[in-house]
């Protein structure tokens, strides 16, 4: 098969390429990117060959490495109700994302080997994208025993994190990120100190008094942001810092590169974007954990974006059942659905805003994020596997949640307006995804 993308805005950070240039992908592979390539050229090899060949008119477009979603729930298997790994890797590929790391906060928990090799051949049977496991740290998820490190690595996981919670046991934890630096796996730190969160569904503020509701302190982040820093400080641990939500949590990841220490940090766009003033009534989709905070920690989320301390944009992609939504503020799961309007959100909020660059945008969907995996990706080159992301920048839409892959339509995003749209997705070089809207 033998496919031509011409006329394409290219934007690869990791080759330092940015310009208009044509691209030929043949099989899985990114055979040739020029500045012209001829067509009826292209053609006639195929002709010769007897293979497919496709042409796809890029201009006015962005061509872009494929995203890459370090933090993702596909709740298969046990919670197949919310969504499977099949809906799930359709969300991420209509979101432009060619590779992503669901978490193991499933039913079985992801903490054994067998669970590993169990996910990954599911995914390879009915994934559309690139899995990357995340093992859990503890057994069952209980932060009471540690999983064996070393035979999840070996199955094929890239991280461990007991997301969705914090191990309180600071001296198991320990243990685990030593063994992590041994095993070279990365830690996914949720930051949050279970005995001060209680029983808090909201930030603190305002909005929780309003709604009568028990209030999220910054703190309940922050005490945990500093003690994983010092603990990947003691032990040589790699650790990557979850769904940053606080400015104080921002400025201990500034001191931690700045000591060189080996610790990264991610946002979600609902951070970013929305503020607990913008919270107009006790809408369980707002909920989420850690919960929309002030105007304040939006800001310095944004300035930390712009002078990269913060890393990398992930979705933390987390669907649950209308049912499950429909319960009162207090009783209802948190989380949202992210994978199909980061992009939309992140080039609205950031990009047209004027807090990144394109160019600085890809790096924290893409090329930072294969950076911090240590994998061979997020790169638009020749010979590179051809996970590849087209976007109209210049699509101007109104999000609906009707029109989602996600079993999941939990967001505080229906209605609203926003500017660029995925296109095309191409995963090893073939097309997973095309818009309903291209021509």
């Amino acid at each position: 098969m033998l496919t031509l993308i011409k006329n394409g805005y290219v934007i690869d950070p990791a080759s330092d390429r940015e310009g208009c240039y044509d691209l030929l992908l043949e099989g899985e592979i990114i055979r040739a990117v020029k500045k012209e390539i001829d067509s009826d050229e292209i053609q006639q090899e195929a002709d010769k060959k007897g293979v497919r060949f496709t042409l796809i008119d890029a201009k006015d477009k962005y061509v872009m490495p494929g995203f890459i979603d370090l933090h993702v729930h596909l709740r298969e298997p046990g919670y197949e109700y919310k969504e499977t790994i099949a809906t799930g890797s359709k969300a991420a590929a209509a979101g432009g994302y060619t590779t992503i790391c669901p978490m193991p906060n499933t039913k079985p928990v992801i903490d054994s080997s067998d669970m590993v090799k169990l996910l990954l051949k599911k995914a390879q049977e009915e994934a559309v994208v690139h899995i990357l496991p995340v093992g859990s740290v503890t057994l069952g998820q209980d932060g009471k025993e540690l999983v064996n490190v070393k035979k999840l690595k070996e199955a094929g996981c890239v991280a461990l994190s007991e997301d969705g919670k914090s191990v309180m046991d600071t001296a198991l934890y320990a243990e685990a990120m030593r063994q992590a630096a041994n095993n070279h796996l990365l830690i996914f730190a949720h930051c949050e100190d279970k005995s001060l969160v209680g029983k808090g569904v909201i930030n603190q503020g305002k909005k929780s008094e309003e709604f009568q509701l028990p209030g999220i302190c910054n703190a309940v982040e922050d005490i945990i942001t500093a003690r994983d820093i010092l603990l990947a400080k003691e032990t040589g641990a790699t650790l990557h810092l979850c769904h940053c939500s606080t400015k104080d949590s921002v400025a201990m990841l500034a001191l931690a590169k700045k000591d060189g220490l080996k610790v990264t940090g991610e946002v979600c766009p609902h951070h970013f974007t929305l503020s607990d003033e913008d919270i107009l009534s006790a809408d369980t989709n707002y909920k989420m954990n850690p919960p929309i905070r002030s105007r304040d920690d939006v800001e310095a989320l944004k300035e930390a974006l712009r002078n990269n301390i913060l890393d990398v944009i992930s979705t933390d992609h987390a669907p649950h059942s209308e049912e499950e939504k429909s319960k009162s503020f207090a009783e209802a799961p948190f989380g949202i659905v992210g994978s199909e309007t980061a992009f939309a959100l992140t080039y609205t909020e950031l990009v047209k805003q004027g807090y990144l660059t394109i160019k600085q945008m890809v790096e924290k969907m893409s090329s930072n994020p294969a950076k911090i995996l240590g994998i061979d990706k997020g790169c638009i080159g020749e010979g590179y596997v051809a996970d590849l992301v087209i976007a109209d920048p210049n699509a101007e839409y109104t999000i609906d949640k009707k029109q989602f892959f996600s079993k999941g339509k939990n967001t505080p995003f229906h209605g609203r307006k926003v500017t660029g749209r995925i296109e095309y997705t191409f995963v090893a070089g073939r097309m997973v995804y095309r818009s309903e809207n291209v021509s």
